[in-house]
């Protein structure tokens, strides 16, 4: 039993756990504690959906990842989620042009700004969870 405490103490020194973390260290789950404060902050942010039929199968509520395409002078592009799991608050009833259509995502306040930054220089698509 003294070797298997020796173990243990050697496995939780190796990994930087302290006594706090022996239960997840040994596998098994343990909740962190829930912050006094949420981290971030959510807003609205308004995004502009390149595919306007992808738009009207969208309902509040849904939750999407919001993708990047970066056109290049070549004509090949590359793509990049800038959002995941983004909660849909509404999809405005304007209907879809060429240039897409517009929907209101609920997303923490630097998820935003990564969103606005993307829809400025790329076509931005969807995917439902």
């Amino acid at each position: 039993m003294a070797a298997g405490l020796a173990v243990t103490a050697a496995a939780l020194l190796a990994t930087g756990a302290g006594p706090q973390d022996a239960e997840r260290v040994r596998g098994h789950p343990v909740a962190d504690p829930v912050p006094e404060r949420p981290t971030s902050e959510t807003v609205t942010a308004p995004v502009r959906i390149a595919d306007g039929a992808t738009v009207r199968l969208l309902r509040p509520g849904d939750r999407v990842d919001v993708i990047a395409a970066e056109e290049s002078a070549t004509g090949a592009g590359t793509a990049r989620v800038v959002a995941r799991g983004a909660r849909v608050s509404k999809v405005p009833t304007v209907s879809a042009t060429e240039s897409g259509a517009l929907i209101v995502l609920t997303v923490p306040r630097r998820t935003a700004t990564r969103l606005a930054g993307a829809g400025a220089t790329s076509r931005l698509a969807v995917t439902l969870w």
